[in-house]
């Protein structure tokens, strides 16, 4: 599944409808909000480029429940409801990067970064050393209705950048290390960029904790981590709606996802 204006940003979706035809799946793209479709038709939706539901959740979560009842669903809706809102990192009890729920009693930190607890690719986040810009911030998205989320910004972002590892039907496949969104200096082109990582111990216990209390099916789930000062690793985002999926970085990769499909299926 996609949206609308998704044709020329995915890139990974011819791989994966050639993976899936390699392995005697058929499947084609659909548009989430095509009101033509009748996803009963279908023995799965996958949910993947759907990158327009921030601005549309509510509608994107009705839609999700109202397919999970004519079909397999994956991720599915329950999953979806939980992931979108970024509130659910209160919830998991692993190390996270430190957060401020609220514009009220803000913390002092050298450095902010702000974002809403409902949002993608960096909308609406701002970074500054100014405590008043994000004090502003934070109240202008409460105002908004929308639950802010103040942190620290990390130097280690920058200095080993984020990890991100990848599973799919709760087993992993590969691993990589990503440019921080908002560092310094940084282009749109050069947050796209990753490496292949072999995750240490420490990461792949973090991962499989932040996992295992997760409850329901997952076809694919993307844990993103950074290492705090301290050295220890913790939870930056569980990306579980909408997240790419490196399959270009690592051999097989569109190959382990069909399998976890196939093996859901």
């Amino acid at each position: 599944m996609t949206f609308a204006d998704a044709e020329a940003r995915d890139d990974e979706r011819d791989l994966v409808i050639a993976a899936w035809q390699e392995a005697g799946i058929e499947g084609r793209v659909v548009r989430w909000d095509d009101p033509e479709t009748d996803w009963s038709a279908f023995d799965a939706a996958v949910v993947r480029s759907v990158w327009d539901y921030v601005g549309r959740r509510e509608e994107f979560l009705a839609w999700a429940r109202a397919t999970a009842g004519v079909t397999r669903l994956l991720n599915p809706a329950a999953v979806l409801a939980a992931n979108t809102d970024k509130t659910y990192l209160r919830e998991l009890g692993v190390p996270t990067v430190p957060t401020h729920w609220s514009a009220d009693g803000m913390p002092h930190w050298a450095e902010y970064v702000v974002k809403p607890a409902i949002s993608a690719g960096a909308l609406d986040t701002i970074r500054t050393t100014d405590r008043q810009v994000a004090l502003a911030h934070a109240q202008a998205l409460e105002a908004a209705g929308r639950t802010p989320m103040v942190q620290p910004y990390l130097d280690m972002v920058e200095a080993e950048g984020e990890t991100s590892l990848l599973y799919f039907n709760r087993t992993f496949s590969h691993a990589v290390r990503r440019n921080a969104m908002l560092a310094g200096g940084q282009t749109i082109a050069d947050n796209a960029r990753a490496d292949l990582r072999q995750p240490a111990d420490d990461q792949i216990e973090l991962a499989e904790k932040v996992l295992a209390a997760v409850q329901g099916e997952l076809l694919y789930a993307r844990v993103d981590m950074i290492r705090l000062a301290d050295g220890t690793p913790a939870l930056m985002e569980l990306e579980l709606t909408e997240p790419y999926l490196f399959l270009n970085y690592a051999e097989g990769a569109a190959g382990r996802l069909t399998k976890a499909l196939t093996e859901l299926l």
